[in-house]
């Protein structure tokens, strides 16, 4: 045999084997999403029933529950030898936020105007200062004494 017919033959038989590899240690997306959606977000569901819908959007109540939820995507994965994070659980996450966390500011709650007593100073004292400088600048304006 040629050795180009002998290199062919082995590039073919290790494409071969590496497909049949990975074939077999690959995640198997459907049995993971399925797992994925009965136990950890089954489990989510009912915890986040426990708590009020009003208080979903507070860090407090939820970080616990969150991380519950992460942490059992990830264990699956494990189990399953899939990659975390994957496309699934990106999907899953997105789905999760646009039903429980829609509603929700960036930082967990709504903005507002800060109280009267701590908004007042940062105008009053700009305004002063500027009719102060205004005025300071008249009377100086006019003594012409001492200017040569």
């Amino acid at each position: 045999m040629a050795p180009g017919v002998t290199s062919l033959q082995r590039r073919f038989l290790c494409c071969l084997l590496a497909h049949r590899f990975i074939v077999v240690t690959a995640c198997h997306e459907a049995d993971y999403s399925q797992l994925i959606q009965d136990f950890c977000l089954s489990q989510f569901k009912l915890q986040m029933e426990v708590i009020e819908p009003k208080k979903w959007c507070d860090w407090d109540e939820t970080v616990g529950l969150y991380g519950e939820l992460t942490n059992c995507t990830l264990l699956i994965a494990e189990k399953l030898d899939c990659f975390w994070p994957n496309q699934l659980v990106d999907e899953f996450f997105i789905a999760i936020h646009k039903h429980y966390f829609k509603n929700c500011s960036l930082f967990g709650r709504s903005l507002r105007d800060p109280p009267n007593n701590i908004l007042c100073p940062f105008l009053v004292v700009p305004i002063l200062s500027t009719l102060l400088m205004t005025a300071l600048v008249v009377w100086r304006s006019k003594r012409s004494e001492g200017i040569v």
